[in-house]
């Protein structure tokens, strides 16, 4: 098997470094930079660490390669994939592993397969640096299947989602609406409590409060509970907001809480379940969906 990759920046370098420890000879690649005065040398020497064949146009990756792995920024997803159209064989299986979202996924899809090659929306779940080439990918699309049996042999780690192109990528984009978000949110939190010096008192409440349940528990209580209280803790917010706007300190997270607390609490979802708080977060969504 040969692989090709579009566009080695970060990740193509940590996957095919670690892809050769694991015995894949034939890696290439091409890169858009390559004559680039200060970006070019990075590149020639990241290829040079890990033995891949740096060549000079993206058509002669596709005539070597049978597996073409494209890592180019999520703005350039589309059109990167408009431009290797023409190159495309029946044989070849594409790779996307960019950021883009489910519904660009499905546009490179529709070019990718037009030429009779197999399309993979795959996503990357982890840090390269730390997983290399055994980063869990999230693998969607009609080369999903192929694109499995070819790589696990050397190590990777891929599950498939679904037939569909576009699955694979909403579940990243998905996970980080809470990973980044939370992230955000915590930062937000810990200014305030370095601010007023409590932050070690801060910091072992919360922990108190949600280390003792797995996280599906701790969802699902928070979730069934707003269902029921959040008109309530929306007000409870504003006393926070005042707070930090007192102290100079940036209260973005915190006010976006309180509008969505004050979106959910137009949907009455306290008469609709009789005061009653919901078993579990499900009920709430779909209560939410069907409003």
């Amino acid at each position: 098997m040969q692989l090709g990759f579009i566009g080695f920046g970060e990740a193509a370098f940590e996957l095919s470094n670690g892809l050769k420890q694991e015995g894949l000879q034939q890696i290439s690649a091409y890169d858009g930079n390559l004559d680039d005065p200060i970006y070019g040398q990075i590149i020639r020497d990241r290829a040079a660490k890990a033995q891949v064949c740096l060549l000079d146009s993206p058509q002669k990756v596709i005539n070597e390669a049978n597996m073409i792995i494209v890592a180019v920024p999520a703005d350039k997803t589309y059109g990167v994939s408009q431009t290797l159209k023409p190159y495309l064989k029946k044989s070849s299986i594409y790779i996307d592993v960019s950021a883009s979202t489910p519904a660009i996924k499905k546009q490179v899809s529709e070019n990718v397969t037009e030429q009779g090659a197999l399309f993979v929306d795959a996503a990357m779940m982890g840090p390269l640096p730390v997983y290399k080439h055994k980063v869990p990918i999230l693998a969607s699309g009609s080369g999903a299947d192929l694109f499995i049996e070819l790589m696990t042999p050397y190590g990777m780690d891929i599950c498939k989602v679904s037939d569909n192109p576009g699955d694979a990528s909403a579940v990243k984009l998905i996970r980080s609406i809470y990973m980044k978000g939370v992230a955000a949110l915590l930062i937000e939190m810990l200014e305030a409590a370095y601010e007023f010096r409590v932050e070690d008192l801060v910091i072992s409440s919360i922990s108190e409060t949600m280390n003792g349940r797995t996280f599906e528990e701790t969802m699902n209580r928070l979730v069934t509970g707003t269902a029921i209280h959040a008109l309530r803790r929306s007000v409870e917010l504003e006393g926070s907001i005042d707070m930090l706007e007192s102290s100079q300190l940036d209260a973005v997270m915190t006010a976006a809480a309180k509008q969505k607390l004050q979106q959910l609490s137009q949907f009455n979802l306290k008469e609709k379940f009789k005061g009653q708080t919901p078993a579990h977060w499900l009920e709430v969504i779909t209560a939410l969906r069907t409003s």
